[in-house]
């Protein structure tokens, strides 16, 4: 209780805030203006500008989508919100918090976003830069993986053309018949192989990284091997030879 009190008002001071600079800069539809504001203050998501719409809409506010744009980019002009463009994600706005800094993570299956604080990556982020002469002005660090939900809904084998660019995969099984074994043996793919993914987006080809080379399958193979999930540290060491 006591956080949404003090929520509501850090949102009434951020909007009395703007109201202030959009006088001073003599903007019009000033009313129209902090209804988005408010809207936008009282969720704490990464919003679409789509997605501000509907919320809009559901307070009865039908305002012009480029109005609504305009608006949020004022915001972002003034330090009052931060566009953010996640990997193969719409660009999305989040409130921009005085005095604080945090991060994200980011599942590439349902497009959940996480932000989280940390002051022991914050302090080791200013000791590299001290290290190296370098005056930090801004920083952002953005994790992409699996969120616990979708790790839950995942089958534990499943073919190479479902596995995320990223993930480090062991090969369980190759399914097809002589034809298709044999290619894939040809390369060097077998069961208990390690590969790391290292482009899949749904279509064409799956790149991997297999030892110290890069092999690129159609989907058709990619389909035909099966695996399952393994930790990074399970990737051979590539070195260099004489």
């Amino acid at each position: 209780m006591g956080e949404q009190n003090n929520n509501g008002r850090l949102n009434y001071q951020e909007k009395e805030n703007f109201r202030a600079l959009l006088e001073t800069d003599k903007i019009d539809r000033i009313e129209d203006r902090l209804k988005i504001v408010d809207t936008f203050l009282e969720t704490e998501e990464h919003v679409t500008l789509e997605e501000l719409q509907k919320l809009l809409k559901k307070r009865g506010y039908d305002f012009d989508p480029e109005f609504v744009m305009q608006c949020m980019n004022r915001m972002v002009d003034l330090g009052f919100a931060q566009r953010k463009k996640f990997e193969g994600q719409p660009i999305r706005y989040e409130h921009r918090h005085l005095g604080r800094h945090h991060d994200h993570l980011i599942c590439t299956k349902c497009g959940r976003i996480e932000e989280f604080e940390d002051p022991e990556i914050e302090e080791l982020q200013r000791k590299v830069a001290l290290r190296h002469g370098f005056q930090m002005l801004q920083h952002k660090m953005e994790i992409y993986g699996l969120c616990s939900e979708c790790l839950e809904q995942r089958k534990p084998i499943l073919p190479l053309a479902m596995a995320k660019a990223g993930e480090t995969v062991i090969v369980r099984d190759i399914q097809g018949g002589m034809g298709a074994k044999g290619r894939l043996a040809a390369m060097g793919l077998r069961a208990g192989q390690v590969l790391e993914v290292i482009s899949n987006n749904g279509e064409g080809r799956v790149i991997v990284g297999r030892d110290c080379s890069r092999i690129a399958l159609g989907r058709g193979l990619a389909n035909k091997i099966m695996v399952s999930p393994t930790e990074k540290d399970s990737l051979p060491e590539c070195k260099e030879t004489a």
